[in-house]
C-alpha cells in the first residue's frame, strides 16, 4: 500500500469537488475573513494504491507564506493527509516561502492533534472569527460541530519551512 501525490487533473475534479463538500459543506472555505472556492485553488492529490485518498487545496500569500485551506482524506491512516501536507511544505519551501500555515476551527479537535504530531504549531487564536464569518461570508457553517462543541473561533497553526 503506497500514497502517491499528484497534481489535481481531470480524472479527479468530481471526487474533489464532493470531498470538499462532504467536509466542508460547499466548495467554500472561510479563514482569517476571507472566503476561498477550493476549486479555483492549486490543488493536489493522493492516490492510494491508485484510488483517490483525499486533496489539499492551497494558496500563496506573499510573506505570509502559503496557506493550507482545504484538506481532507477519503481513507483514514494511511497516511495521505501527511504526504499531502509535506508535499504542500516542499512545494512552498521550494519557491521561498518561510512557513506554511493554516486554520482550522475550536471543536475540531482531531485536526489540532494531526497536525500538532507533525511538527505544526498554534500559531494564533482568532476569537468569534467563525461567528463573523456564518454571519457575513458563509451561512451553511454549523453552529455546532465535532461532539457538538459551539464552533466559534479560528485556530491557526504554522509550520516554519526555514
Amino acid at each position: 500500500m503506497t500514497i502517491e501525490v499528484v497534481r489535481m487533473g481531470p480524472p479527479w475534479a468530481e471526487p474533489v469537488a464532493a470531498l470538499w463538500t462532504r467536509e466542508f459543506g460547499s466548495t467554500r472555505v472561510a479563514s482569517n475573513g476571507l472566503l476561498h472556492d477550493l476549486l479555483a485553488l492549486p490543488t493536489l492529490v493522493a492516490l492510494h494504491d491508485d484510488a483517490f485518498a483525499g486533496a489539499v487545496a492551497y494558496r500563496f500569500d506573499g510573506d505570509a507564506g502559503c496557506e493550507v485551506v482545504g484538506l481532507a482524506s477519503t481513507v483514514p491512516a494511511v497516511g495521505a493527509g501527511t504526504a499531502l501536507l509535506e508535499a504542500v511544505a516542499a512545494e512552498a519551501a521550494s519557491v521561498g516561502c518561510q512557513r506554511a500555515w493554516l486554520v482550522t476551527t475550536n471543536d475540531n479537535l482531531g485536526a489540532l492533534r494531526f497536525y500538532q504530531l507533525r511538527g505544526w504549531r498554534l500559531a494564533a487564536l482568532r476569537v468569534d472569527e467563525v461567528t463573523r464569518a456564518r454571519a457575513t461570508l458563509k451561512p451553511e457553517i454549523p453552529a455546532r460541530g465535532v461532539d457538538a462543541i459551539p464552533i466559534q473561533d479560528e485556530i491557526e497553526l504554522e509550520l516554519p519551512l526555514a
